[in-house]
C-alpha cells in the first residue's frame, strides 16, 4: 500500500482525488434515493420530500460524469488505482 501521497504524480492525485468525489457523488445519491423509499414505505415522516430527494439522486447522478469525467484504472505500486481519460 502506498504510504506517501507526494510521491505521486500531480496528475495521479487528481484522478484519485476525482475518483474519491465520483464515489462520495454515488454514495449520497443512493442515501437520498433509500431516504426517500423509507418516507414512501412510511419508516419516516413524509414531509413532501421523497420526489425532491429522487430528483437530487438524479441531478447528482447526472452531473456526476460531467463533472469528474469518466475513469479507467492502471496499476501503480502494485495498486490499482483511477486514471482521467
Amino acid at each position: 500500500m502506498l504510504t506517501d501521497w507526494n510521491i505521486l504524480s500531480d496528475e495521479l492525485q487528481l484522478a484519485i482525488a476525482a475518483e474519491a468525489m465520483r464515489k462520495a457523488a454515488a454514495i449520497i445519491a443512493d442515501q437520498a434515493d433509500t431516504l426517500a423509499e423509507e418516507m414512501d414505505d412510511g419508516a419516516v415522516p413524509d414531509a413532501g420530500g421523497p420526489d425532491a430527494l429522487r430528483l437530487l439522486a438524479q441531478i447528482i447522478r447526472l452531473n456526476e460524469t460531467q463533472c469528474f469525467g469518466a475513469s479507467s484504472r492502471k496499476q501503480v505500486y502494485g495498486q490499482m488505482v483511477p486514471v482521467l481519460n
